[in-house]
């Protein structure tokens, strides 16, 4: 395979921050000697998020076994996950907001088609389904563990408890049709087709939808990180990604 230098949209305090986590377990456990310093790790997991880089690819480029970029991938993602903001941590962070905007997201995966669980009937296509809480500017705040694609939005909030976590704070919360179900703070457009709408409903849907679509840039921001475009690994595993990926995410942008 040909090697050439590469580099990936990230500032240096993510390589910064996954490089003292690293050493921080290193020296827990310690680990007296790694193919790869701290920083170099670090480097890997980051083009393999932020990139998509295959595991081949990794392989190439740090010159270390398939199995070494595997392991190393699976330690640093493990340790991010773990340092992922929780509902009730991102509902406090939201509570001194005007209010915040809730949608779900869909991350593809590699899924057959026996797999039905996983299929998506809204985008036809098999994925995971991800909820997405975003401030009034469009930044992401939270990000949910990840459900099979088949599950409804209004019911995937409320496995992961959102709607009652909002209320209980008070927060105000706009959505859309799909969670038009929901009660507490959750707001949602009025139900019905364009033609049967009074010029008052229009008008507020309207007004709904240039607030909501605000929320299109928080996903925008999780796919920013290649590997949710198209998922080939474990569906066990997602979870711990998407939240690997939302710590980075937060913790370098703040």
């Amino acid at each position: 395979m040909l090697v050439y230098p590469a580099g990936a949209d990230l500032s240096t305090s993510a390589l910064r921050f996954l490089a003292r986590e690293l050493t921080a377990r290193r020296l827990a456990q310690g680990t007296r000697w790694r193919r790869l310093a701290a920083g170099r790790q670090a480097l890997l997991v980051l083009a393999h998020l932020r990139c998509g880089h295959t595991y081949a690819q990794l392989t190439a480029g740090f010159g270390v076994s398939t199995t070494t970029a595997y392991r190393y991938i699976a330690e640093a993602v493990d340790i991010l996950a773990a340092l992922a903001a929780t509902l009730a941590e991102a509902v406090r962070t939201a509570s001194g907001k005007a209010f915040v905007i809730l949608d779900g997201t869909l991350l593809p995966i590699d899924r057959i088609a026996a797999d039905r669980p996983f299929h998506s009937g809204k985008h036809k296509k098999r994925g995971m389904n991800v909820q997405v809480i975003a401030d009034p500017a469009g930044r992401l705040l939270w990000a949910s563990p990840a459900l099979p694609g088949s599950v409804h939005d209004i019911k995937a909030a409320r496995t992961h408890g959102i709607i009652g976590a909002l209320a209980g704070t008070g927060v105000e919360c706009w959505a859309d049709k799909g969670y038009r179900s929901a009660t507490g703070t959750v707001r949602v457009p009025y139900w019905g087709r364009w033609e049967t709408l009074t010029p008052g409903q229009r008008a507020v849907n309207c007004s709904h939808a240039k607030i909501r679509a605000l929320v299109e840039q928080a996903m925008a921001t999780l796919k920013t990180w290649r590997l949710m475009r198209k998922l080939r690994c474990s569906t066990s595993r997602i979870t711990s990604l998407v939240q690997a990926v939302l710590t980075l995410h937060l913790t370098c942008t703040n």
